[in-house]
């Protein structure tokens, strides 16, 4: 059954390749990513109320079938804002309709491979599928053919290869730490078979091995120090991949670590080796994040450097463990998804009307764009951790989870840096949203579904924030489990 979820992207990216006209193009890579969703719910569903999908290679238990979900609607709404957005563009002649069509048919490739992530079973596949990401994303990056994009496009690559590289080199390492307990099974490198033997595995090898899968998969998630080719990526490429990259790709990436450190925590370990490390480079990550955000000039990859600091922030829930460190990152996942799709896109609106990504060269948005700069701010709040948005209060259970775990000195780190991160962001939205327009009399703003979007992302976020649905908090607390030694299905 999951082998047909991951034919629809690659059967949509052969049917744009077949076709020539734009519009059908558009047609039917945004039916493709709808019928994605659709599958992804009734998998999901199935997963969460029968329990673990085993298919040998393929594998959904709740986690999966979470960051699935993530992938999924991010996926159809970016696919939905490219056609807009890529309409305007074709008009004012950054990209051919050669390009056009290319990018739809990269954009399924690259939601195949991060589907392909969520459902490996394998931890070789699983290698291979976030290696995936990273080739089918490039060409992405580098669509406008500038020397700029074109340059992140190659840095992209070639960190991001070296980071994969070493995480191979984990790889093989745990699947070392498995050969006296499974010898040369064919399912030795399964993640099932080898969660199921964890207490038995060498932890010498384990502690070496995890090292190497947090720098190697870090280096995807944009852990500081492993962080520099995202910047240049995420403000060099299209607004809707800049959505992609952000939104989910890291979360993607971020569920590869998560499988490793499943394994440690319920080896003779325990939590704390692994956990302690994510602490250590989640608290370094959300600092760096913090010291660019203060001195940040370009608005893109300001938000570049505010995706580092919330997978800093998820980093540390884990790392503080507990039942509220982990439920608040694993919820937290889900708000910074919403939360900075619907900012990226706000920026891709600013970005075509000014055709500037200076803070400082845009002024009185709320004039100029009143929705777009209206649904900006409210953006600029939530994700800086306001009340009563969903980010405070997933950002608030990991200060509960740090308090919980008697880990004070790094709760205070966090809540400090949280501080500097909310004055310098919000200060930078705020004087791109108020103060006086260049433009005596600017043109009005052109509202589509682009701006709907946006409204209903604004209101998911706020309705998360003040109130969990039943049936969202059943998923979390089953995924919740999955981390507790022996309390997996």
């Amino acid at each position: 059954m999951i082998e047909y979820l991951l034919l629809i992207p690659l059967i949509v990216a052969a049917i744009c390749y077949s076709l020539r006209r734009r519009a059908l193009v558009e047609a039917v890579a945004v039916a493709g990513s709808a019928v994605t969703l659709l599958a992804s719910l009734m998998i999901s569903y199935e997963v969460f109320t029968t329990g673990t999908l085993d298919e040998g290679l393929l594998y959904m238990d709740a986690l999966s079938a979470y960051v699935l979900l993530l992938v999924s609607l991010v996926g159809l709404l970016a696919c939905i804002y490219s056609v807009t957005y890529l309409r305007q563009e074709m008009e004012e002649g950054e990209i051919t309709e050669l390009k056009l069509r290319n990018y739809y048919i990269f954009f399924q490739l690259f939601v195949f491979t991060m589907l392909l992530v969520c459902v490996s079973n394998n931890l070789g596949i699983m290698w291979i599928a976030i290696e995936g990401t990273t080739l089918a994303s490039a060409y992405l990056v580098g669509l406008y053919d500038r020397d700029t994009s074109i340059e992140a496009a190659w840095k992209y690559l070639v960190i991001c290869s070296v980071g994969i590289t070493l995480a191979l080199l984990g790889t093989i390492i745990v699947y070392a730490s498995s050969i006296q307990v499974l010898g040369e099974e064919s399912n030795a490198l399964n993640w099932s078979t080898l969660w199921a033997n964890a207490s038995s595995l060498d932890p010498g090898l384990l502690k070496i091995s995890f090292i190497f899968v947090l720098i190697g998969y870090g280096t995807k998630v944009g852990l500081s120090p492993m962080h520099t080719w995202l910047p240049d990526a995420h403000s060099q490429a299209p607004t809707p991949v800049s959505a992609l990259l952000s939104g989910v790709l890291l979360n993607c990436a971020m569920y590869g670590i998560l499988r490793y450190h499943m394994i440690v925590s319920g080896s003779s370990l325990g939590a704390g080796f692994s956990g302690g490390l994510l602490l250590l480079f989640g608290i370094i990550s959300v600092a760096t994040a913090a010291a660019f955000i203060i001195m940040a000039k370009d608005y893109k990859r300001m938000l570049a450097y505010s995706s580092i600091e919330h997978m800093g922030i998820i980093a540390i829930g884990f790392g503080f463990g507990g039942f509220w460190g982990i439920f608040g990152a694993l919820f937290h996942m889900l708000n910074h998804a919403l939360a900075k799709t619907l900012l990226f896109f706000g920026a891709g609106k600013v970005l075509q009307r000014f055709h500037t990504k200076d803070i400082d060269k845009v002024h009185g948005l709320i004039k100029v764009l009143p929705v777009t700069g209206a649904l900006l701010l409210g953006g600029g709040l939530a994700i800086t951790g306001c009340p009563p948005f969903s980010l405070f209060l997933s950002e608030f259970m990991i200060v509960a989870g740090g308090l919980s775990s008697q880990n004070y000195l790094g709760t205070i780190l966090y809540i400090l840096l949280l501080v500097i991160v909310f004055a310098a962001f919000l200060k930078h939205i705020g004087s791109m949203v108020f103060g006086e327009p260049l433009e005596e009399r600017p043109p009005r703003e052109r509202r589509g579904s682009d701006v709907a979007i946006m409204g209903v992302l604004l209101v998911a976020i706020l309705a998360l924030g003040l109130y969990v649905p039943g049936f969202l908090n059943d998923v979390l607390d089953q995924i919740y489990h999955l981390f507790v030694p022996g309390g997996g299905a």
